[in-house]
């Protein structure tokens, strides 16, 4: 089949930024390439990092780039911006990337379209293409809360769902939907299994201390300020140390976000006890986690899925998470998962018993990783690509 993708038009593909859809369209990217299964073309923003990306030789997937941020990019934007007043749907960054992407596939000839993550670009692409629309959802989207929903919905032969969470929030369009069908995403779990752990002394960390790590966005609903509240409770432990890898957007932040600078402020009297990485390329992701002695990630609204719940498994960590979302059908049986309610004393409890049960912490690492093996980016690709098949052309 001749197949467009069309990206979210914030970060790039292949994923040189990072970004938890971009890497999964990379994985079916890499699936394709290696069983030339489909004719593919990538929609996607330009960024500057692309020009030392090393793309695989071959013939079935092509990238199509918008350089929105360049120069003349900005000032086509602020055109874009004054002639539609920012009354469209997303931000007129994402619009104008829309529109440009439009022009090009207006003169293409596919079977399907596959947009990412934005539920409303269909408004646009109905009526300017002949091609099947199918929406692949990472977040909470499309339900019957959202604008427009019907007229989305109907615009769609397939709706692809991260979890079943995401699933049952499309439902509540309609009971009866045929449409929707859920893919769990997955991760390269072999860099986990075989990356061997950075040296604790790199990052003022010492042999005998017990380490906590949270690896993700430094945001509000990410619970990372209800964990360093928790840890300032178990402040008689000596030894215990919390890790805390990334930073509050994807890529370096220039200047810290008055969140973050709330999390140093609430960390200050333990500051000997709490390590602030700051981004991490992800590639050293795996290498960071595996400093751990367990893993914790807090969420407070309805993860959709969670990848950083997948990591951490694959890292062989023993994982304290909240009941959120789709968090539970990744975990559920493997991790120690705690409700959101009362969720400062709760953290502080379930991390002081692993603390106190180390060969509790020995069986949750080994259910830990054997639960990543339903999780590798393989097994996700080959059911993103079975998905597509409900699809006659």
């Amino acid at each position: 089949m001749r197949i467009a993708i069309l990206t979210s038009g914030i970060l790039p593909v292949p994923a040189v930024q990072g970004g938890a859809v971009e890497n999964l369209i990379d994985s079916c990217l890499e699936y394709n390439a290696e069983r030339h299964l489909h004719d593919i073309t990538v929609y996607s923003v330009f960024n500057s990092s692309l020009r030392n990306y090393k793309y695989p030789v071959t013939t079935c997937n092509k990238y199509i780039y918008f350089n929105i941020n360049s120069w003349w990019g900005k000032i086509w934007k602020r055109i874009y911006l004054q002639k539609h007043g920012g009354q469209e749907y997303y931000h007129y960054s994402v619009e104008y990337f829309l529109e440009r992407a439009l022009k090009h596939i207006k003169r293409h000839d596919y079977d399907i379209i596959i947009v990412e993550n934005r539920p409303a670009f269909s408004l646009k692409l109905r009526g300017k293409t002949c091609a099947k629309l199918v929406l692949h959802q990472e977040n909470d989207f499309l339900n019957n809360q959202v604008r427009q929903y019907q007229d989305i919905y109907d615009s769609y032969s397939l709706i692809i769902n991260t979890s079943s969470y995401i699933t049952e929030r499309v439902k509540s369009i309609t009971p009866k939907d045929t449409k929707s069908h859920t893919v769990l995403n997955g991760i390269d779990t072999k860099k986990f299994y075989q990356t061997t752990q950075i040296a604790r002394q790199q990052i003022r960390l010492k042999d005998d201390d017990f380490v906590i790590v949270y690896s993700g966005r430094l945001t509000k609903e990410k619970g990372i300020l209800e964990l360093i509240q928790a840890i300032k409770q178990l402040e008689d432990i000596p030894n215990l140390k919390l890790l805390i890898i990334g930073a509050s957007a994807y890529g370096k932040d220039k200047t810290p976000t008055p969140f973050v600078t709330k999390l140093i402020e609430e960390s200050e009297p333990i500051k000997d006890n709490v390590i602030f990485t700051g981004f991490i390329n992800y590639q050293m992701i795996p290498s960071y986690l595996k400093v751990g002695d367990i893993a914790v990630v807090p969420s407070m609204w309805e993860e959709p899925f969670g990848l950083t719940i997948v990591e951490a498994m694959a890292a062989g960590l023993p994982l304290i998470t909240t009941r959120s979302g789709g968090i539970p059908e990744i975990c559920e049986g493997v991790a120690t998962i705690v409700e959101r309610n009362n969720i400062i004393d709760n953290l502080a409890a379930a991390i002081l018993d692993l603390y106190q049960h180390p060969k509790k912490r020995e069986q949750m690492s080994n259910a830990s990783l054997e639960r990543s093996k339903f999780f590798d980016k393989e097994t996700y690709a080959q059911n993103f690509f079975a998905a597509l098949k409900k699809i006659q052309i």
